[in-house]
């Protein structure tokens, strides 16, 4: 005859259960720009967060909003315009990521 748990065991093996259920859930993970600090990655980047997304800051290019233009100019990446302003959508910069990385043979 098994003996019943005490009190503590059972909030033990509760709150161990729990923890095993949180790590076999996968959520998922919403998207952040690299930074200090990083921040929530949204939907609709302006020219600054999209050149951040792509780190184009991070290799040493004269001006990462010329290579976003000639990007554009060149049909490898499509903007969007709200207003007077050029604006990129987070699926785009992905979908181009995607197509420079089947491109290349590396």
């Amino acid at each position: 005859m098994r003996r019943p748990a005490s009190r503590d065991q059972e909030d033990h093996l509760n709150e161990q259960g729990a923890r095993e259920r949180a790590v076999q859930t996968s959520w998922p993970v919403a998207p952040v720009l690299p930074g200090n600090p990083a921040q929530p990655c949204p939907e609709l980047l302006t020219e600054a967060e999209a050149i951040r997304y792509l780190r184009l800051d991070t290799i040493n290019i004269g001006n990462p909003s010329d290579t976003l233009r000639r990007y554009r100019e060149q049909g490898m990446l499509r903007g969007t315009q709200v207003s007077k302003r050029v604006m990129y959508r987070r699926v785009e910069l992905e979908r181009f990521l995607e197509r420079l990385t089947e491109a290349n043979t590396r």
